[in-house]
């Protein structure tokens, strides 16, 4: 539905106003390409949705769609317009740091999407060989409490099962805990002294937390 106006930025909305369309475009520009991926970074929802969404963002020229090759189904790629829209969603969530921090409630605290961010961040050239394996455990989960991050060179893989692999730092803590400090909220240095989170391993690895598992690009003064 149209404003009608000729107002840019009411322009702007007829294009990115639908609700889940900002996140769908949060998804491609960091790089998710096939729908599985897409819905699991965006949660909740429908795969009806998610498609209808999809079809809009290709017919408005934000994204274009591509058959994989030798495969069933597609990846979506961001078009010029919407690798323009980065910088405006680096600063609105800039401004969601500042200004809707204190809107998070419990529910807001996903495992399933922190994971997909802590495996996104993880900066493989500052492990030893490139490869490690990470396990969380979260205390206040009382289903799949235990998730690990398998990194083999720049493949990174979140696993709900033991990979049966020696596990180099273990993260024992709750899913609100290491969002917090991921987001910047909290640090590594306060949850670890309040025993909010325990990290085990060597120290090579757990005295420098931040410097291989990097915090999200959106951060506040503490």
């Amino acid at each position: 539905m149209g404003y009608g106006q000729f107002c840019p930025i009411a322009k702007s909305m007829e294009l990115l106003g639908e609700r889940w369309t900002v996140l769908i475009l949060r998804e491609v520009l960091m790089d998710s390409r096939r729908f599985n991926r897409l819905q699991r970074g965006l949660g909740t929802i429908s795969p009806a949705l998610l498609s209808k969404r999809l079809g809009d963002l290709e017919e408005n020229g934000l994204i274009v769609k591509r058959k994989i090759q030798g495969q069933r189904g597609f990846e979506y790629f961001p078009t010029p317009s919407a690798e323009a829209l980065l910088p405006v969603l680096m600063a609105l969530g800039e401004w969601g740091m500042q200004w809707a921090k204190e809107n998070l409630t419990d529910d807001d605290y996903d495992v399933d999407l922190l994971m997909l961010y802590l495996e996104r961040s993880v900066v493989t050239d500052k492990l030893a060989g490139n490869n490690a394996i990470i396990q969380f455990e979260f205390t206040d989960l009382s289903q799949q409490k235990n998730w690990w991050l398998v990194i083999e060179g720049d493949r990174i893989d979140v696993c709900v099962k033991d990979p049966g692999k020696d596990v180099d730092v273990y993260f024992t803590t709750t899913v609100r805990t290491m969002t917090d400090v991921w987001l910047g909220h909290d640090t590594y240095t306060r949850a670890i002294r309040d025993a909010d989170l325990v990290v085990v391993g060597p120290k090579s690895l757990t005295n420098n937390v931040s410097s291989w598992l990097r915090n999200s690009d959106f951060q506040i003064s503490l």
